[in-house]
């Protein structure tokens, strides 16, 4: 990705992973090779994120199980956030525990009370393999790790419980892009 150019503009949109695909229940593996095929993902998850109005997308949800995440996140506060981690490791996760909601382009359509730290802290390395820390508040905290846990096979509704959990399942099961 060239120095000011507008994320996505070359990438192209690619379908999205569903609830019921497994790659999105699969840990993902560390990126290697940080060379072209890589920039080109990045483009790829910033173009699809964009066509589909998220505010993160991880790679395993476009159906490539690599550790790589894009975000365009306001905080709490509307301060944009923007950019991507490759190889990203949750360092911190702590503050107060907020019940809000989330969504998941994996899950369209549907979102859920889920609880979450207000402050993250995620350290990896950008598409040209420098190393980055991005730190989040708030609501895109929540973005971080909600982005972190895609890549460790989870999804959101993972973290719910009781009638929240109940009634997003049935929810799913209603949904038109389970059947």
């Amino acid at each position: 990705m060239r120095h000011g150019s507008i994320p996505g503009a070359r990438g192209r949109v690619r379908p999205l992973s569903l609830l019921h695909d497994p790659v999105l229940r699969e840990p993902c593996r560390d990126v290697t090779d940080f060379g072209s095929e890589l920039a080109a993902l990045v483009e790829d998850l910033f173009a699809t994120m964009y066509a589909t109005q998220g505010v993160g997308l991880a790679a395993n949800q476009i159906g490539v199980p690599l550790r790589v995440f894009v975000y365009d996140c306001p905080d709490d506060e509307d301060v944009r956030h923007l950019g991507h981690v490759v190889n990203p490791r949750l360092m911190e996760a702590d503050g107060v525990v907020i019940r809000g909601p989330e969504g998941c382009l994996s899950l369209p359509g549907l979102e859920a009370g889920t609880e979450r730290y207000d402050h993250a802290v995620v350290e990896g390395f950008t598409v040209t393999g420098e190393p980055v820390t991005v730190h989040g508040t708030g609501f895109f905290a929540r973005c971080l790790q909600h982005e972190c846990d895609h890549l460790e096979g989870t999804v959101y509704a993972d973290h719910l419980s009781g009638w929240r959990h109940r009634r997003l399942m049935r929810q799913i099961e209603r949904a038109s892009w389970r059947r």
